[in-house]
């Protein structure tokens, strides 16, 4: 046991020799590696502020249905129970006329004449239920159960759902722009991930090439294959640490230097300060995160580097 103690830590010891010795082959493949592993952390801040933001947006979004005269209270009643059942309905309130007429007031207490016009000519607005949905992603379920001929036919003819023109293109330029955020993240971290590989595995064979005299006296001196090609892994690994460390703290002055140099809360669905915030109260966690990828990149790499171009005959 004590043997394997001493023969890890000499492996640990060459590795980072070897490390300070290659510093001008690493440089390109830490990088490279940095530039993965802040993608990869940007775009989980980053997705974390989005969703916080959608939440947000989907809070203040909804769909009103405009109810007829006509309806009576049970057929109320049943249209608001079979609604609120519907899986991507989040909450559905109901607003008498009344209750209509006094917010229209509320929401135009400076324009006279129309409060005039409203008090001569009667309470003319219908009705109303206003529907938060779960998702914005799926708002065309809730649409194609109110497009139902039962439905339509308690809804009033003069007055649409709030889902269409304008307001229905803003929550589809939404649901499609936070999409293609996601998508674009998971591709820019799959391509750089390839490339920070491809990177560490040519460094790693190129440290195999320097060494092939020292590799060669070292397997006539009786060392072991793992021996050898230890510290060609460490190399790797401690790449890895470097980098994760360099992209925390890129994406620590990012988003501070953002948040107090702009004086921004927000940059489109992207809330600067709770993505500050988030990174904050979750930087171990990240910490962690970052190591854990940055390990496991390099291990791998040089892994297959090691395997590849230091093949040994077997005794």
């Amino acid at each position: 046991m004590k043997h394997r103690i001493v023969t890890i830590l000499r492996i640990i010891r060459t590795g980072a020799i070897n490390f300070t010795r290659n510093l001008s082959l690493a440089a390109a493949a830490m990088a490279v590696m940095g530039v993965t592993l802040t993608i990869i952390l940007f775009s989980v801040v980053a997705g974390s502020a989005f969703n916080h933001s959608i939440t947000q947006l989907t809070n203040k979004l909804n769909v009103s249905v405009y109810l007829s005269d006509s309806v009576t209270q049970p057929q109320l009643d049943s249209f608001l129970k079979q609604l609120r059942s519907q899986p991507n309905v989040k909450k559905a309130t109901y607003y008498s006329k009344a209750q209509d007429l006094a917010q229209a007031k509320a929401q135009n207490a400076g324009n006279q004449t129309l409060l005039q016009g409203l008090s001569e000519t009667g309470n003319v607005i219908p009705a109303k239920i206003q529907i938060q949905p779960v998702d914005p992603n799926k708002i065309q379920d809730i649409k194609n159960f109110l497009d139902k001929p039962a439905n339509l036919a308690l809804e009033d003819s003069q007055t649409p759902t709030s889902y269409s023109g304008d307001e229905k293109a803003a929550i589809d330029k939404i649901a499609h722009a936070t999409n293609v955020i996601r998508e674009a993240g998971v591709v820019a971290v799959i391509v750089f991930a390839m490339i920070s590989m491809l990177i560490i595995f040519n460094t790693i064979r190129m440290a195999i090439f320097n060494r092939r005299d020292e590799i060669s006296i070292m397997r006539l001196l009786g060392a072991s294959t793992w021996f050898i090609r230890g510290p060609f892994v460490v190399e790797s690994v401690i790449y890895g640490i470097i980098s994760a460390l360099a992209s925390i703290a890129l994406i620590d002055v990012l988003f501070a230097g953002t948040a107090n140099g702009l004086q921004a809360s927000s940059l489109g669905l992207l809330d600067i300060n709770y993505a500050n915030l988030f990174f904050k109260s979750h930087l171990w966690l990240l910490l962690l995160l970052q190591l854990m990828i940055g390990i496991l990149i390099g291990a791998v790499s040089s892994v297959i580097a090691t395997r590849r171009y230091l093949k040994f005959k077997s005794k």
